[in-house]
């Protein structure tokens, strides 16, 4: 009897374990969604692409790149 309820626990702990750690794993089909009623004005996207780049973030290539897309956008 002693061995059974020793054997349930070791069992109830494991799914526990199991089930903490499915929440770990990334789903590969994960989107990001922008709302269209959120505007950032230029200033402020390109004070986050320097400080993206300043982070080493991005390679000086990509930062030029989408600096060119920001400063094309109309106001």
């Amino acid at each position: 009897m002693k061995n059974h309820i020793r054997w349930m626990a070791c069992v109830a702990i494991a799914c526990a374990c199991l089930a903490s750690l499915a929440g770990c794993v990334s789903s590969s089909t994960s989107r990001v969604t922008v709302q269209e009623g959120v505007k950032f004005s230029k200033g402020r996207e390109l004070d986050d692409l320097v400080r993206a780049y300043d982070a080493q973030a991005m390679t000086r290539s990509e930062y030029e790149e989408l600096r060119q897309v920001i400063m094309k956008r109309p106001n």
